[in-house]
Formats: structure tokens, C-alpha cells, sequence
């Protein structure tokens, strides 16, 4: 509590006090810096005006310090103009004068908790990165099909073999290949990407290769392809399957010969480039029905990484839904702390069809809509998905699949009890409760 009126720094500081609120005091900026010091604090409730250094000045030099701290100012009643300053120069919040209580607890322990979500979302990351692939931004998971992408991930990204991402749409492909980069050798280089199939043919030699003035209409002066601009970096080739075939060849050669002409040139340019692509389609099947060149393909799978599937990730699915919901909430200035357990139960029973992309573009309306402190069911934007006795698909479901929804409906034939589940389908309990776990189902038996 900062305020350089004696009678109200006292009063407030025992009422705060009596909530169970450990609680220092200032008479002006200056003194609360030397407070801070030895003390750093949570939350700072700060006078606006006062002798030596005003709050505005202490706000600035305590977010010098430690950027994330809530500072919560005091404005004389009706000094609206100084709040909204305060607001814009970073102050979390504001109170007008006489203060309060009720306000100031509510917005004090407001403060708090978001403090704590901060700590708790940015400790989230870092244990993540220490156990599943130190390094790999952008990536959020645990479970055994991402600890095997982690571990290829780490093992390719020091080396300058092209790498070959496949997998359905949403899975994080993109996300991927940056963080390989950025585990290499060449992470100050630049990171070039390119979605190949949002361009006309001629187009897409022209973003590859570049090209020189006047090679076709409307070239009125010479372009610098993806090819340069990644020199000495990496080249992201997003739905490399799309690529045409003259387009092909022309690709295979500067991945043989690390050489090409620009677009209506001669002259041989020489490139320094690591090339991962990404796909969602089969492309050893488009190989065999001849349209895509088999030369090309092995150059291109030299190291092949496979990113599952949302629907396969267990409880991956919960912790995405966490972060997305701190990022959003954030970025909505909205405090909404956690989702309901039927929430929970409704996401991680969902397919997900659209992965990872899918899930976050749920959470965003889901934040945008929720008008409670926690998103339940209704404010999620898809069907449940159907309960264990409905039909597999036979063919076209996964083993993985098949084996997930022989182990939940079992379990529900038997009332939950995984001893018996475990005798009907021949596998032992602790099979059971770790496929549990990996799902992200928790069952309490009746």
C-alpha cells in the first residue's frame, strides 16, 4: 500500500490485514522502491499523486523490474483522465477515492489470481520443455505418440537432411518444422515458409525461384524467390503434394544440386538452404499412381516425422484446452479461470476432426462467449461426440482407435471396474489405467 495520507494507509492496510494479507507500506514512490527491494511484492495499491515520486513513475520503475507485477492505482474521485493514463501505461487497475474495501479486496484478489495463472501457465511451459523436447516452441504435449516426435525432432535438427512432415490437417506441422529450426545450428538464419498449393503454377516457380524483369507480364522489375530469402536457413515447403509436375522437376534439381536460375534468367545461383516440407496427403501413393515423381519423394522423406492425430493424443487434448484458454482469456482481458468437469468430459470425448487448429479455434469462441469465470459445456461450439456403444468403423478406423473404444465400452459394460474389464479383454489392470490416463478419462467406479 503506497499513499502519502497516513489515516488511510493505516485503515487499509488492518483491513487487509484481517483478510489474512501479508501487507507493507509506503508514504511515496521512493520509499516503496526501498520496500520492494528487500520485499518484492504480489500486488502494489498505489496513490496516484504524491511528494518525491508519483505512482506513475513507481509503476514505471517496478515494471523495469519485473514486467508482470499488477500495480493497482488510486485516482481522486472523478479524475477519470488519470486512470485511463495509468491504464494505458500498464496499470492493471484503478480505484477512486475514498477507496473502498469491498473493491479493493475484490480487485486485489482479481490481481492475485492472475498473477498466479501467469506463474502457473509459464511453469506449465517450462516443464514441458525440460520432459518433452527442450526447444520445441510451439508444441504443447506428453503423450507417448508426441514424446516420439520430440525425440526424432531433437535428433534431425542439427544436421541439414531434408525431413518429410506428414499428417491430417490442424496437427501442427508448421509448428513443427519451426521448432526444428530453431533447435539447429541455423536458428539465427532466417525461417522461410511457402504453402504451395495457394499458387498458380507460374506463380509458384516465380515465389520459388524468383524471377528478372520482364520474363512474363507484369514482371516489371526482378523478384527474389524463397529460395534466397532462406539462404543460410531453412525453407518450409507446406503441402509439398500440391507441387505440379514441371514445378517437381525443377525442385528436384535444386535439392540434388543446391543450384537454380530464376524465372526468365541464365544465371546460376548458388543456395545454402535446409528444406523440411510437410503434406497431409499419401504421397507413396500418389508416387504409385504417377502423380508425384519417385525421385523427388525420397529426396524429399530422407527423415519422414508423422504428427499424430488430436484424436490419439490422450490427455494432450486437456492440457491444449488449458493453454489456449489462459492465451485467449489474456488476450480478451477476460478472467476465466478453468473449464467445468462436464466441459472437460466434453472436449476430451470429442474426435477432433480438425486437430489442433480445431480445438484452438473452439476454446477462442468458447472464451469470447463465456460470460462465467468458468467455460461449461453449453459454451463450446461442437456436438458431443457419441458415447462408446456407438458403431467403429470397420474398415477405416485406426488400430489405436479400435483399441480405445474396445477398452471404454468394456469398461462401461462393467460398471467401471477395470479388474474385470482387464479379465474380459485379457490385458492386465495397469494397461488399462494407463490407456485411461493416456485418454485422459477418469472413471470412479460405482
Amino acid at each position: 500500500m503506497v499513499d502519502d495520507e497516513p489515516a488511510a494507509r493505516s485503515g487499509l492496510e488492518r483491513l487487509l490485514r484481517d483478510e489474512g494479507y501479508l501487507v507493507d507500506t509506503a508514504a511515496d514512490g521512493a520509499e516503496a522502491l526501498a520496500v520492494a527491494a528487500e520485499r518484492p511484492p504480489d500486488v502494489v495499491v498505489t496513490d496516484l499523486k504524491m511528494p518525491r515520486m508519483d505512482g506513475l513513475e513507481l509503476m514505471k520503475r517496478l515494471h523495469d523490474q519485473d514486467a508482470d507485477l499488477p500495480v493497482i492505482v488510486a485516482t481522486a474521485f472523478g479524475d477519470v483522465a488519470s486512470a485511463v493514463a495509468a491504464m494505458r501505461q500498464g496499470a492493471q487497475d484503478y480505484l477512486t477515492k475514498p477507496i473502498e474495501f469491498d473493491a479493493l479486496l475484490v480487485i486485489t484478489q482479481r490481481a492475485i489470481e492472475r498473477r498466479e495463472l501467469r506463474v502457473e501457465a509459464e511453469n506449465l511451459r517450462r516443464q514441458l520443455r525440460e520432459r518433452d523436447g527442450e526447444g520445441l516452441q510451439g508444441l504443447i504435449g506428453a503423450s507417448p505418440a508426441m514424446q516420439k516426435v520430440y525425440r526424432v525432432a531433437k535428433q534431425v535438427a542439427g544436421s541439414r537432411a531434408t525431413v518429410l512432415v506428414t499428417g491430417e490437417s490442424g496437427t501442427g506441422k508448421g509448428e513443427l518444422a519451426r521448432a526444428i529450426h530453431e533447435l539447429g545450428p541455423r536458428a539465427k538464419a532466417p525461417f522461410v515458409g511457402l504453402h504451395c498449393a495457394a499458387l498458380a503454377e507460374s506463380l509458384l516457380e516465380s515465389e520459388l525461384f524468383g524471377h528478372e524483369k520482364g520474363s512474363f507480364t507484369g514482371a516489371d522489375r526482378r523478384r527474389v524467390g524463397r529460395f534466397e530469402q532462406a539462404d543460410g536457413g531453412t525453407l518450409f515447403l507446406d503441402e509439398v503434394g500440391e507441387i505440379p509436375a514441371l514445378t517437381q522437376v525443377k525442385l528436384l534439381r535444386v535439392l540434388q544440386e543446391r543450384t537454380f536460375e530464376r524465372v526468365g534468367g541464365n544465371e546460376s545461383i548458388r543456395t545454402d538452404v535446409r528444406v523440411i516440407a510437410a503434406t497431409n496427403r499419401d504421397l507413396a501413393q500418389d508416387v504409385r499412381d504417377g502423380r508425384f515423381r519417385e525421385d523427388l519423394y525420397y529426396r524429399l522423406n530422407v527423415v519422414h516425422i508423422e504428427m499424430p492425430p488430436l484424436r490419439l493424443r490422450g490427455g494432450d487434448v486437456l492440457v491444449l484446452a488449458d493453454h489456449f484458454m489462459r492465451r485467449f482469456a489474456a488476450e480478451n482481458h477476460k478472467r476465466i479461470d478453468s473449464f467445468t468437469d462436464k466441459a472437460r468430459q466434453k472436449i476430451a470425448g470429442h474426435r477432433w476432426p480438425g486437430n489442433v487448429r480445431a480445438l484452438e479455434n473452439a476454446i477462442e469462441r468458447a472464451v469470447v462467449l463465456c460470460e462465467s469465470t468458468r467455460i461449461d459445456e453449453d459454451d463450446l461450439p461442437f456436438e458431443p461426440a457419441p458415447d462408446t456403444h456407438g458403431a467403429i468403423r470397420i474398415p477405416g478406423a485406426t488400430m489405436a482407435e479400435i483399441e480405445r473404444h474396445a477398452i471404454l465400452s468394456t469398461l462401461e459394460s462393467c460398471g467401471n471396474s477395470t479388474t474385470k474389464a482387464a479379465e474380459l479383454l485379457d490385458i492386465s489392470v495397469r494397461t488399462i489405467q494407463y490407456r485411461m490416463h493416456e485418454y485422459g478419462v477418469t472413471r470412479n467406479r460405482n
